[in-house]
């Protein structure tokens, strides 16, 4: 296997520095950021959390998906966890690429990258736990020069020279060597610092590319992962959608990172601290940004007139039976509801209340952990329009 004896010191600066006349903005960022996280998690009743954190986390995958080009719509990728595919290949396979993704970023929401999110152990497992479910025709990687094609073996650090863009990796010898370095350099910090390295550490990991392909996505895994224990998300927002939704800036701020250092005010490392502080600011920001859209976008009063209008359409059409409205009203301030009291709530037999209760299962507006669990709300994305409009595309699959 090549090694052509890179040092690690190319992969310097990894953060950027104390000295750096960057450092206070960027330090405010992170105090800014952490402080608002923390406030829309508290603020969101379990019942809500819970479904809330599903629901994002399909979210988090059709924006993870649409960064590398492939365009699953959530409605699909809903269909996908209930193992409903599509009889195109194609279509098929992206829906299978949407579990896989899923199913890494509930493993990390449960504590599976804790402690770990920037070591080789944890990057190779999550790059493993990703690839090992994906179909056989989305694990190979093209080289664009030549148009040659290989295997990806998930798990597997890659054992071959790559390009990508105007950036040559490290040799695949060398890897080892910088992973380590990567690992030192983001375990172990400070909570301030932990937040300012969840976006230094997505650019160096890409820099290194330590997989033949699926770099970006574990990137953003890992990022999800480290913003998770550094602020306790929660798992209620996503920086993938902010990422997306400035994809073309996300890019070029990546690429921007690439350069050497300019001058004697850039830093003492080889790569430029400005540029690592440009995107840094970037990252933060877009975090910042999608903590506040979201907080609007469940703030209590808002979602609830938004869902007891639609539950009103949809009565009067036929859809729903009576006084579902009242259901989804009382859920809506306390969160779930034991089902228990249908009844009462509705002045009804428990026959009626069953019916009630069984229409809003049925279409998947209510959840319940089991037949006698109490009801919560199913935040699903084929309602997501109409509740919480902005999150998804409005176009249908």
């Amino acid at each position: 296997m090549a090694d052509r004896g890179e040092s690690v010191a190319l992969l310097e600066p990894l953060v950027v520095g104390e000295g750096s006349p960057h450092r206070t903005g960027l330090t405010d960022l992170a105090v800014e950021l952490a402080g608002k996280a923390a406030g829309f998690h508290r603020s969101l009743p379990e019942g809500v959390l819970a479904m809330l954190t599903d629901l994002v986390r399909a979210m988090n995958c059709y924006y993870s998906n649409l960064i590398e080009g492939h365009d699953t719509h959530p409605v699909d990728i809903e269909r996908a966890l209930r193992d409903d595919y599509s009889a195109d290949v194609g279509k098929r396979n992206l829906q299978l690429e949407a579990r896989a993704h899923i199913a890494v970023q509930a493993w990390i929401d449960r504590g599976g990258l804790e402690g770990r999110a920037a070591s080789r152990d944890g990057l190779v497992e999550c790059h493993r736990r990703f690839c090992e479910a994906l179909p056989e025709d989305l694990l190979r990687a093209e080289d664009p020069a030549t148009g040659e094609s290989a295997a990806v073996i998930p798990g597997v650090l890659r054992e071959r020279d790559v390009k990508v863009g105007r950036h040559v990796p490290v040799s695949p010898g060398a890897l080892p060597r910088f992973l380590k370095r990567f690992e030192t350099a983001y375990t172990g910090l400070g909570r301030t610092d932990r937040i300012l390295a969840a976006a230094a550490a997505h650019h160096r990991l890409l820099w290194i590319h330590p997989f033949l392909d699926g770099n970006g996505r574990v990137a953003r895994l890992m990022s999800h992962a480290m913003l998770l224990e550094s602020l306790d998300t929660g798992g209620v927002w996503s920086i993938g959608r902010g990422l997306a939704r400035n994809e073309d800036t996300y890019k070029g701020q990546l690429m921007a990172c690439d350069a050497t250092r300019r001058n004697d005010l850039d830093g003492q490392g080889h790569l430029s601290e400005e540029a690592l502080a440009g995107f840094t600011r970037f990252f933060l920001t877009a975090c910042i940004d999608q903590v506040d859209f979201m907080e609007g976008l469940v703030q209590p009063d808002r979602l609830r007139h938004r869902i007891l209008i639609w539950a009103e359409e949809e009565i009067r059409a036929g859809v729903l039976p009576q006084k579902s409205g009242a259901v989804l009203q009382a859920i809506l301030y306390r969160g779930e509801l034991p089902r228990g009291e249908v009844s009462q709530l509705l002045g009804t037999g428990e026959r009626q209340a069953r019916r009630v209760t069984a229409a809003l299962v049925g279409q998947d507006i209510l959840a319940s952990d089991s037949s006698r669990a109490p009801l919560r709300l199913a935040f699903s994305a084929r309602l997501a329009s109409r509740w919480l409009p902005g999150l998804f595309p409005d176009k249908e699959p």
